[in-house]
């Protein structure tokens, strides 16, 4: 007799689903600039797409002001456009083979536009959550109907599956809450 599904492998699968967010979050810049604002940035690169960290150097010489020092001389122009495209409203100057960005002044609007990209993120992992219960709960069934495990324990994982999905989504509720009064604090 098997056990059904392999709840150890559920929770890892959704535990990364909250550090994926978490490294999404960290990346919306609050008050001071952070190299990690970059982070979702993938640039056009060789035939394919590679994140921005990989053609290029990114540093923060002061509060409001990031450095990118790229590499290749031929990337300037794939960077620079990446960069204008990554909808972090963030206006590159070109200098050589450097970019500097500075970091505008967080207005109402920005924030506002910060926190709806902060609930974009969170989404995306919570469908994530879901896609791994989906299929917790398709093992599930299967196992029942091959006659792997009985009916009365296919619905108590079930439910073990369905309390550990709801309490990473209060997590991510929870992470969401922390970064929106982050965002919105002047």
């Amino acid at each position: 007799m098997s056990e059904g599904v392999d709840l150890k492998e559920l929770k890892r699968r959704m535990d990364g689903a909250i550090a994926a967010f978490k490294h999404d979050i960290a990346s919306l810049r609050t008050g001071r600039a952070s190299a990690n604002v970059l982070d979702p940035v993938t640039v056009e690169a060789y035939g394919s797409r590679m994140p921005l960290n990989q053609v290029a150097n990114i540093t923060v010489p002061e509060s409001r002001m990031l450095s990118v020092s790229v590499w290749d001389k031929s990337m300037v122009g794939a960077v620079d456009r990446a960069i204008r495209e990554s909808n972090l409203g963030l206006n590159p100057i070109i200098d050589g083979q450097n970019l500097r960005i500075p970091l505008p002044e967080l207005n109402e609007e920005r924030r506002k536009s910060l926190v709806k990209v902060a609930h974009d993120y969170a989404e995306k992992s919570k469908v994530a959550v879901r896609h791994v219960r989906r299929d917790g709960m398709d093992g599930l069934k299967k196992a029942e109907k091959d006659g792997d495990i009985g009916q009365d324990e296919s619905r108590a994982q079930s439910e073990r599956v369905q309390k550990m999905t709801d309490e990473v989504i209060s997590e991510i509720d929870r992470l969401l809450a922390e970064k929106e009064k982050e965002i919105m604090q002047v």
